[in-house]
């Protein structure tokens, strides 16, 4: 079975853009200040002379490449050339460590590796007598790479000139290959992200992903004009959906940053008109918007407010094309005049048709916000297993408290416990060497079993998703726990980076938390507060007492829903170091490995349940260099105000 007259592969993709879009943009990348751009044309002779390169050097169908770095062109391509060859891509992220770079090379078996620069091959160096059949790495960056072996090493350029060179032989051997690649072939193994334990090996086929890019662009009409910027992790799957897989389906044009640290200015310069950011980014963003709005003058922060305050009523409304009254139009003009329209383009938001955010739940003041602007974000809710997509929100349904109803393909249903199926052409084929886990995941009739609880409202069909199905529970009295509904609503504030609720099966809630270095950094110098270090100003009465009232206002919240009343927090602390992904308490995609901080930290929990006032702990953390180390601290626990619960409907009046 094949789409779209024949393109049943990515590569077919290339080969149909490069005769149809020829001379238009396909990649981008900012190097040294500027940007260089290659058209399909270009893009697919670069990829046909990668891909004969790697024939070259002996790579067979069914062989697995692993690709490790930050977003670039070259690398994009080298996952397109390596299915070309018929072999399977599997991207790493690029900030993991040497060791665990190591599980995922040595489980897949990666005989080949293309990389970016020195610290990737020195990761991969330091691990590779560990891995048996492993053989060569190509390297994109040279600098610092002269005086290596390169005996199994080879420069990314020079594997492509090589394969031009070869090009007669190999061209029928190539075209062979590519014809005998189908819907069924293997398109790309994407690691989890290993919440709950070792990273799985998802293997998505081309059916997988070309079914899930055509049905997503045609739901939200994207087309080959579309502009997005590429910053996103390429081992995530939702970068290998945006960047690689909606991108060959419509010919849009991919933007890679110049690095992690220019993706602000670069989004500017771009002005994506796609655009996806998990919640985190969102957040960020809000927060320095916020402490720009501490430092403004009197003038400009009234107006800010006072015209923020009239887009939160009006904005969402005007988004979506219901009537509004003719004087809050005007005023909603006005604001856009002198306020949402500077402030989307400072944020790189002026010309975003279609944003998306996912990964996980965003809070709803965060979400509002941006929607108040004029910004069409909406929420996605999807898996790797499902190749991104389970539920979407349609235009002029967009609702902070729900997910969407589900994409097009998706079939949907509840279980008795709760637990959210779904069934679509996006489910993965199967784990990596892993039976069991498949078998437990994906039944004989292809629904797969997401983790999350959730339930579809019967009126609008519309899907909410309450928690992870594992962390929902009930407290001692029998109400219902969901601490991830409590943390989204606590990190709204700009001076909380994380949050971490406990309580199941217990008679109260307790949080640990994580305060924004750079939000509560930016406050202490405007009041003249010196420190030194994370830890100190964590420990600072005043961020003490701001974070408490923090606390206290999403307790007022929670108040107001019967149902998750008894989720509010009687007592909490804040942590002495960042939770990270290098000490383990955090997957990449920095999601909380909530069994991990409690094991970690259980003396301070032991204390806030224990009734304590303080607490001295000792924790082993791990230095950028690798090197590991000893924190201690002593901190101070403090008691929240609790709120009556306000009854439904006196809530409702």
């Amino acid at each position: 079975m094949a789409t779209g007259g024949g393109l049943a592969s990515v590569p077919a993709l290339l080969l149909r853009n490069a005769a149809q879009f020829g001379d238009k943009p396909a990649y981008r990348e900012k190097e040294f200040g500027i940007w260089q751009c290659w058209t399909w044309k270009e893009t697919e002779a670069e990829v046909r002379r990668l891909a004969l390169g790697l024939m070259n050097m002996g790579v067979n169908e069914g062989d697995f490449i692993a690709i490790i770095g930050n977003n670039r062109p070259h690398l994009y391509w080298s996952m397109v050339a390596a299915q070309w060859v018929g072999a399977i891509p599997v991207p790493l992220y690029q900030d993991s460590a040497a060791e665990e770079m190591a599980y995922v090379l040595e489980h897949c078996g990666a005989r080949f590796a293309i990389v970016e620069d020195q610290e990737q091959v020195d990761k991969v160096i330091e691990v590779q007598e560990r891995l048996h059949q492993f053989e060569h790495m190509i390297y994109l960056d040279p600098r610092g790479l002269r005086k290596y072996d390169h005996t199994h090493l080879h420069e990314f350029s020079h594997v492509q000139e090589q394969g031009h060179a070869a090009r007669d032989e190999f061209t029928p051997e190539l075209e062979r290959r590519a014809a005998g690649l189908d819907y069924n072939s293997t398109c790309v193994m994407l690691y989890t992200s290993g919440t709950t334990g070792k990273p799985k090996g998802v293997v998505l086929s081309n059916r997988n992903i070309i079914e899930t890019a055509k049905s997503s662009a045609e739901f939200d009409h994207l087309g080959p004009g579309e502009e997005i910027l590429a910053y996103l992790p390429m081992a995530w799957v939702g970068d290998f959906i945006f960047s690689i897989g909606q991108a060959y389906w419509t010919g849009f044009c991919v933007n890679c940053p110049e690095s992690p640290d220019t993706v602000a200015s670069d989004l500017r310069e771009i002005g994506p008109t796609y655009y996806f950011a998990p919640p985190r980014v969102f957040e960020t963003q809000l927060t320095s918007v916020m402490i720009r709005m501490e430092d403004a003058t009197r003038m400009k922060k009234w107006l800010f407010d006072t015209f923020m305050a009239h887009a939160r009523k009006v904005g969402p409304d005007i988004l979506d094309g219901k009537p509004v009254g003719a004087w809050d139009q005007f005023k909603y003009w006005l604001g856009d005049l002198f306020i949402y329209g500077p402030l989307k383009n400072t944020l790189g938001f002026s010309k975003v048709r279609v944003g998306y955010t996912a990964g996980e739940a965003i809070g709803p003041e965060i979400f509002d916000f941006y929607r108040s602007l004029g910004i069409n974000l909406k929420q996605l809710y999807g898996q790797t297993e499902a190749s991104v997509f389970i539920t979407v929100q349609p235009d002029g349904e967009v609702r902070s408290d729900t997910v969407g109803v589900p994409a097009p393909g998706v079939e949907l249903k509840i279980a008795e416990n709760g637990e959210v199926y779904y069934r679509s052409p996006g489910v993965f084929e199967y784990y990596y060497k892993n039976e069991e886990s498949t078998a437990s995941t994906k039944d004989a009739e292809g629904w797969v079993a997401t983790g999350d609880a959730g339930f579809i409202e019967p009126d609008t069909g519309h899907l909410r998703i309450i928690d992870r199905a594992k962390d929902v529970g009930k407290m001692a009295d029998g109400s219902l726990f969901a601490p991830k509904y409590v943390e989204n609503k606590l990190k709204f504030y700009p001076n909380i980076l994380e949050a971490v609720v406990f309580g199941n099966g217990r008679d109260r809630c307790m949080a640990f938390i994580n305060i924004d270095l750079s939000a509560v950094g930016n406050w202490a110098e405007r009041n003249n507060i010196s420190y030194s270090s994370y830890q100190e100003l964590a420990g600072h009465p005043q961020v003490y007492a701001t974070i408490q009232a923090h606390v206290e206002e999403v307790n007022a919240s929670l108040a107001q829903d019967e149902m998750l009343s008894g989720c509010q927090v009687h007592r909490f602390l804040i942590l002495h170091k960042e939770l990270d992904a290098d000490d383990g308490e955090m997957t990449r995609t920095r999601k909380v490995r909530r069994r991990i901080v409690e094991e970690k930290f259980d003396d301070l929990i032991q204390a806030l349940y224990g009734g304590k006032a303080e607490q001295y702990t000792e924790t082993e953390v791990t230095y950028e260099d690798g090197r590991k180390g000893k924190i201690t601290a002593t901190l101070e626990i403090r008691d929240a105000k609790v709120m009556p619960v306000v009854p439904q409907k006196v809530a409702a009046e």
